[in-house]
């Protein structure tokens, strides 16, 4: 399963940031919303990096609403996290079974 790694990323940055990019999903995104653009997940793999951000695993001591995901620069609130995630679901019960729709 290739996370959030592409060609250009291994072109332009190397092969370390490729890998850190495989083995921490979560590098790259700023927020839940660039998770649903990125052109290269799909909905499964939108799915795994959101849920791992959603996790208590990701939580903030002591700020329960918030989560920061390994890797990102930032927390972000849960309920932009979930929001993404109903998003997701959204688009993946609008596209035809074996579709590659992908939300924006």
């Amino acid at each position: 399963m290739r996370l959030a790694t592409s060609q250009h990323v291994f072109e332009t940055q190397g092969l370390g940031a490729a890998l850190e990019r495989w083995l921490r999903p979560g590098i790259g995104f700023e927020h839940p919303r660039d998770v649903l653009k990125d052109p290269i997940l799909d909905l499964a793999q939108k799915r795994a990096v959101l849920a791992s951000w959603a996790s208590d695993a990701s939580s903030v001591r002591d700020e329960p609403s918030l989560r920061w995901l390994l890797g990102t620069p930032e927390p972000v609130p849960l309920a932009d996290v979930r929001e993404a995630l109903a998003r997701l679901d959204q688009a993946g019960a609008a596209q035809p079974q074996g579709g590659g729709a992908r939300p924006n």
